[in-house]
């Protein structure tokens, strides 16, 4: 049984709070359990976090012993120099994902410490990114 974890960054707890305009109104939570009960036969794991030592922590923490990563970095995928290099350092394959398409967004989110290290990169199709993310794990 595969075994894969979405890991999530700042402000993903907000999900169908938060600028339903761009990010829809579903929380993540009610995302994340349609995706245990259509996923049967993975186990599929969630983590978020504020706070970007502890996403550090946790990718370093499953970056050797899962199947695969599936990381929404949020702000921090335009800043944090720190993610980009422990997404390298780790032999689980890691798929970045963003819920907007970002290059439709602010010319700082145009940037990715992220992507040159990931696998692959999904971007701008709202929470069904997450699912295309497993989707490509299951393949």
């Amino acid at each position: 049984m595969k075994k894969l974890i979405i890991i999530n960054g700042p402000n993903i707890n907000l999900l169908g709070k938060r600028e339903t305009n761009i990010y829809g109104n579903q929380s993540f939570e009610d995302f994340f359990d349609a995706m245990v009960n259509k996923y049967p036969n993975i186990t599929l794991e969630q983590y978020q976090s504020n706070i970007e030592g502890e996403l550090i922590d946790k990718i370093q923490d499953v970056g050797y012993s899962y199947d695969g990563i599936i990381l929404n970095a949020a702000a921090y995928t335009h800043s944090s120099i720190g993610i980009g290099d422990v997404v390298k350092a780790v032999e689980t394959p890691v798929i970045e994902v963003h819920i907007s398409n970002t290059f439709s967004r602010e010319a700082f989110r145009h940037q990715s410490y992220i992507s040159p290290n990931a696998q692959g990169v999904i971007l701008g199709f709202g929470l069904k990114s997450y699912e295309l993310a497993i989707q490509s794990f299951l393949d």
